[in-house]
């Protein structure tokens, strides 16, 4: 692989529109470098990318932790990122001119990262057997000439089952101490709690028009989803913002 001496100047051009959700130029910096290798490297990991960058006086670079930190440690506005992103996108569509939102769901595979988040070991029916994924949910604005993702979200694994069924097998009688009680209580809060949180596809893609629709940048788009995330409550929420 050939090494990278810097940052693209279509990646430096494209991220200045962000800088000021980064608190800090080092973070910036990071997530720029990550961005790069993302889209050019052969070899996708962190330790890959970091070690394909070569530190030049004008961009010196420091360890392969540091840029970890920088990418998923640093508190920069990932949600607001989201939000400039749609504005800057919204700009390459005409007003008046025919867009279409698409919803999807796909699944991404982590054979060998099982502890990333919403990970899960399910049945995969496109390849017909177990496997470890995510449930990734996507919307995508398109008009004749060009396509742009919009919203990306990553479902939550459900461990629903496996914890009540470990609340059944450590159930007791009775309780001897307030601390025993205490901690079997802080289980079932844990388990409602969790319970609580789950999101079903359609909820997170209900969200996900809800919070498109609310910003208003693409104000005469309809909607295209396939049987895959079809669902009457969907439909309900689209047609609700009076779109197709």
């Amino acid at each position: 692989m050939l090494p990278f001496v810097g940052i693209p100047n279509t990646i430096k051009q494209g991220m200045s529109a962000y800088r000021d959700l980064f608190p800090r130029q080092a973070g910036f910096e990071h997530v720029s470098r990550y961005l790069s290798g993302l889209l050019l490297s052969e070899n996708k990991t962190l330790q890959g990318i970091h070690s394909q960058f070569v530190s030049t006086t004008e961009q010196p670079l420091s360890g392969r932790r540091a840029m970890h930190a920088g990418v998923f440690e640093s508190p920069w506005e990932q949600e607001a990122l989201m939000v400039r992103h749609r504005l800057q996108v919204s700009q390459h569509y005409a007003p008046r001119a025919r867009v279409v939102i698409s919803l999807d769901w796909t699944l991404g595979h982590h054979e060998r990262s099982k502890q990333i988040f919403g990970v899960k070991r399910q049945y995969d029916y496109v390849d017909n057997c177990m496997s470890c994924y995510q449930t990734i949910l996507t919307a995508v604005a398109a008009n004749r000439v060009r396509q742009d993702g919009i919203g990306v979200a990553v479902q939550a694994a459900q461990w629903e089952a496996a914890e009540l069924e470990y609340l059944k097998m450590t159930r007791q009688g009775e309780y001897e101490t307030i601390a025993a009680a205490m901690e079997r209580l802080s289980e079932l809060v844990a388990y409602q709690h969790n319970r609580d949180a789950y999101q079903t596809r359609t909820e997170l893609l209900s969200a996900m028009i809800e919070q498109i629709e609310g910003e208003g940048q693409f104000p005469t788009a309809d909607y295209a989803f396939d049987a895959g995330v079809c669902a009457a409550d969907l439909t309900t929420v689209i047609e609700g913002f009076g779109r197709d």
